[in-house]
């Protein structure tokens, strides 16, 4: 009997190349840079979004506090004047029957910065001539509604205004002062 010979091919096992030698293909290159960017760009878009949902609650806890601003002394301000206070974007009335107000300074028709007119005793917009009198009531269109107001109290004889934020109204009534 003859024996067969094997016909079965002996595969060659390649050697293991050692890790220091092994090479990245650029394809598997770009694949870990997109995945790292991606989960970077998620993380930043979790944090604005967290920050943009918290900072509502910081400012609700502040305008409950209250931000009260000391603005002049009751002195400063003659029955019937108006106190300018520029970095709050406000004005301090003094009116006839012995209240105070605190009226924006910004128009309500498009926002431009309001005038005191001394000489006429009213508030003038210089960008479409819309008139408010002392308590900032619309005189003249084209604004429709008065100046929005501060909250004010007066303590030890001094002015204080709430600065958080303008109470915007529709119509003047005596609530709207206070009296020293």
């Amino acid at each position: 009997m003859k024996k067969k010979k094997d016909t079965q091919k002996v595969k060659k096992e390649e050697p293991a190349v050692p890790p220091q030698e092994q090479t990245t293909s650029r394809r598997s290159f770009f694949r870990r840079t997109w995945g790292w960017l991606a989960l970077l760009a998620g993380a930043e878009l979790t944090f604005m979004g967290l920050s943009f949902l918290g900072a509502g609650r910081k400012k609700e806890k502040k305008k409950a506090e209250g931000n009260f601003t000391d603005i002049a002394s009751v002195t400063e301000v003659p029955k019937g004047s108006v106190f300018p206070y520029r970095s709050g974007r406000l004005y301090v009335c003094h009116l006839e029957d012995d209240g105070f107000i605190a009226v924006s300074l910004v128009c309500t028709h498009l926002g431009c910065s309001i005038d005191w007119d001394k000489d006429k005793g009213e508030f003038l917009c210089p960008c479409h001539h819309s008139m408010f009198d002392i308590r900032g009531v619309v005189l003249n269109p084209p604004a429709t509604r008065p100046l929005d107001y501060y909250p004010l109290k007066i303590e030890n004889g001094r002015i204080l205004v709430d600065l958080g934020r303008p109470v915007t109204r529709k119509h003047f009534s005596k609530s709207q002062e206070t009296y020293a």
